[in-house]
């Protein structure tokens, strides 16, 4: 029996683990989202969520085109022993480009159709530019210069394989992305001491080796399967940019991607996920670098993370997570929402998340041994409607 897919259409039935390995890495039930998830129909009228993700809506119906493929349409002449720096100018004045092709094709002044397939593109530039970083890596903010191209481990403890966890339609994310297509990579830039994924994002499992064609296989399985989009997850998706960009030179259907990030990454990354990422799915975790040091280890978190969220903003469409932490109202939870209102707008998706409990090492911040309670939430949700934010996943 045929599916209805998120929008309502018939999909015809597919199998649902990856066809590069013996296990199973995709699990979907098509028929059954919709009862578990009904929010995930009513989103689609809801006029706030539809004015601030207007483009990913637009995907979802058929009526705009995700950013890979109108990067792929993109013609790239570069050479691949130029220099980093001259791949950086080539990119450079390819991005103003490439924001006029997806002005021209949004507005039906272009077709997709009618574009042809350049020889090397604007997204296969992106790929060999992350190949480049990849030697000298510094994807995110902590910058450690490791070769990971020859398996040197920075922080991170990546090397140059993606190592899958888990893909499966997940039913809990927010109900415009539900069922999100997350694809699960393993290892982190943080270190969290009470992460919930602690498993994957340090590196306890060892993950399935997945080659970027591997990748793409699993994108397009979710895709034929129902799921709204390619949700890159882990684990932190950063480390993996290279992998991701050269797995969706060989995804040639309309999914938007979801960049699902803790928002500690460089300046370069997010160059290269301008023209590439549909939705960024970004956490705010932290209002200040103590909190931020003490916690995840992370120094300079606060500017790498409001950088990255005003770019996303600029580029692409945005929904800010914030885990309010218990003992963490002032210092965090209220200083976030005041500079998202601010800086950002009060219209913007923001999702304020109440289900924090201690994972892995919470013992050791006494404030987090403990769940959230309803008290300290409210007070949390109270905050942000003083401040008019009113456009709360």
């Amino acid at each position: 029996m045929d599916s209805l897919n998120p929008f309502g259409r018939r999909e015809a039935p597919v199998g649902v683990g990856n066809p590069y390995s013996a296990q199973p890495a995709i699990v979907l039930q098509p028929m059954i989202w919709p009862a578990l998830r009904p929010d995930s129909r009513s989103v689609l009228r809801d006029p706030l969520a539809v004015a601030s993700l207007r483009r990913y809506f637009g995907i979802l119906r058929g009526e705009r085109q995700a950013k890979h493929l109108l990067a792929k349409r993109l013609e790239a002449d570069f050479s691949e022993g130029a220099s980093l720096d001259a791949l950086w100018g080539r990119h450079e004045a390819l991005s103003s480009a490439y924001r006029e092709l997806e002005s021209q094709v949004d507005s039906d002044a272009l077709s997709l159709e009618e574009l042809p397939i350049p020889e090397r593109s604007y997204l296969d530039l992106k790929a060999a530019i992350a190949q480049r970083m990849l030697a000298n890596c510094h994807f995110c903010e902590r910058r450690c210069g490791k070769d990971r191209a020859a398996n040197e481990l920075g922080v991170c403890r990546c090397g140059a394989t993606f190592p899958l966890s888990t893909a499966f339609a997940h039913m809990g994310e927010e109900p415009e992305l539900v069922p999100s297509g997350t694809i699960f990579s393993i290892g982190c830039n943080l270190i969290c001491i009470h992460c919930q994924n602690w498993t994957i994002s340090q590196q306890y499992e060892a993950g399935e080796p997945l080659s970027p064609r591997m990748l793409a296989a699993t994108v397009l399985s979710l895709h034929r399967s129902g799921c709204r989009n390619c949700n890159m997850v882990g684990g932190e998706p950063t480390p993996w940019l290279h992998s991701w960009l050269e797995a969706f030179k060989h995804v040639d259907v309309n999914i938007p991607t979801v960049w699902n990030s803790n928002s500690y990454y460089r300046q370069e990354t997010a160059r290269l996920l301008d023209g590439f990422a549909d939705v960024y799915l970004l956490d705010y975790k932290y209002g200040n670098n103590h909190c931020a040091e003490r916690i995840s280890k992370a120094p300079g978190y606060v500017e790498a993370c409001q950088r990255n969220h005003l770019e996303a903003l600029r580029r692409g469409e945005l929904i800010i997570r914030v885990l309010v932490l218990p003992g963490h109202l002032e210092c965090c939870a209220q200083p976030i929402l005041s500079w998202i209102a601010m800086n950002l707008g009060t219209w913007v998706r923001v999702n304020i998340m109440d289900q924090y409990s201690p994972h892995w090492r919470a013992y050791e911040a006494p404030e987090l041994q403990r769940r959230l309670t309803q008290e300290e939430y409210q007070q949390v949700l109270g905050h942000a409607k003083q401040l008019g934010l009113h456009n709360l996943a």
